[in-house]
Parts: C-alpha cells; sequence; structure tokens
C-alpha cells in the first residue's frame, strides 16, 4: 500500500495512493490506524535496516487496529518512508507469515517505489493529494514563514492586515492546526510551501 499523510483531512489521516490491500483490511484499520502506523517510527527511509511491526505487539494501535492487522492476514508489517518530488509517501508491506519478507527484497521494493512515485508526481504535474489551500492562503504562509509580520504581508501582497489574518486562518482551519508555527510546520513537510 502506498499512502501519503493526507493535510485536507486533518490530523491523523492519510490518502491511499494505491493498495492492494483487501477494502475489509483497509475499512477494519482504518484512515487513523494506518496514520499511526507510518507516525509510530517504525518506518525507515532507504538505505535503513528493516525493523518489523508485528500485529500483536503494536501498542500505538488500539486493540481493534491490531486485531483487523491480524484477522486480514498482515501479521507482519513494513513500513519504509519514500521522498519523491519533496513529498513524503509511506509504502507498507506485509505478510501472513513471520518472517517471510526479506531485506533484500524491501531494498529493491522501496528504490522501484521511488522511481514510480518520481514518474507519477512528473505525469499528474505535482503531488497525489491535491492541494488544500488556496493561491493566497499558501502566498501568507509562505511569507509569514520567512518571517514577515502580518502588517508585511499585506504590504506585499497589496491586501488588509484583516485579509492576511483571515487566509491564515482558513489554512489554520485546512490543516486541522491549532496555530500558524503548525500550519507553517503541516505545510512545509507537506511540500506545499
Amino acid at each position: 500500500m502506498l499512502v501519503q499523510p493526507s493535510v485536507e483531512r486533518g490530523p491523523k489521516s492519510v490518502s491511499i495512493i494505491t493498495s492492494n490491500w483487501v477494502f475489509d483490511a483497509l475499512e477494519d484499520l482504518g484512515s487513523e490506524g494506518i496514520a499511526r502506523i507510518i507516525e509510530s517510527g517504525v518506518a525507515v527511509s532507504a538505505g535503513a535496516r528493516a525493523r518489523p511491526l508485528l500485529a500483536a505487539s503494536a501498542t500505538f494501535l488500539t486493540a481493534e487496529e491490531r486485531r483487523a492487522l491480524r484477522d486480514h492476514g498482515h501479521i507482519e508489517t513494513h513500513c519504509r518512508r519514500l521522498v519523491a518530488d519533496g513529498v513524503n509517501v509511506y509504502a507498507l508491506f506485509s505478510s501472513e507469515t513471520p518472517g517471510a519478507i526479506s531485506g533484500a527484497a524491501l531494498s529493491r521494493a522501496h528504490m522501484k517505489c521511488g522511481y514510480a512515485l518520481v514518474q507519477f508526481f512528473a505525469a499528474t504535474g505535482g503531488r497525489a493529494s491535491a492541494d488544500p489551500l488556496s493561491e493566497r492562503e499558501r502566498e501568507c504562509l509562505m511569507w509569514v514563514s520567512e518571517g514577515k509580520t502580518t502588517d508585511e504581508v499585506a504590504l506585499i501582497l497589496g491586501v488588509s492586515s484583516n485579509t492576511v489574518n483571515s487566509y491564515i486562518a482558513h489554512a489554520i482551519q485546512k490543516f486541522g492546526a491549532s496555530n500558524r508555527a503548525m500550519a507553517i510546520a503541516t505545510a512545509i513537510r507537506s511540500g506545499i510551501i
């Protein structure tokens, strides 16, 4: 399964780019369960040693999510972090049998997925998921991330300070962030700014 953190749907949410997992497994595990897996620290980058996630010992998942993995044959799962065109995407590989996935096979699959994602992003002209921000919201966040004050951004864009604050408030809301700093961090992590 290839997934990308989904900023437009809020925290603990993902967009599934593609998957060969059965629908029931995805439904039972849920977007929050998948998000917990990719945020758990088990994801490794290219060249890193494989660290399997065993369904039975994944304490960061709820009991229902662990049961969903086991019931659908995802006893051992590996999570790989791919960076393609500045975007973080996660590949989840699973097996019914612990130890059935070799480290060499994971490395090859990681490399192939990375190349495929670069080609995908080039063909689609950007990202796997839509950018939730309007052009003005993106501009305002970008200028604030550069250290500009609200008044300076208003002067640069030729709008009022209230308008700048409104654009930033909308961006904060769309990201499900609690403040400007969190919205900026989310936008940078997602490659939006």
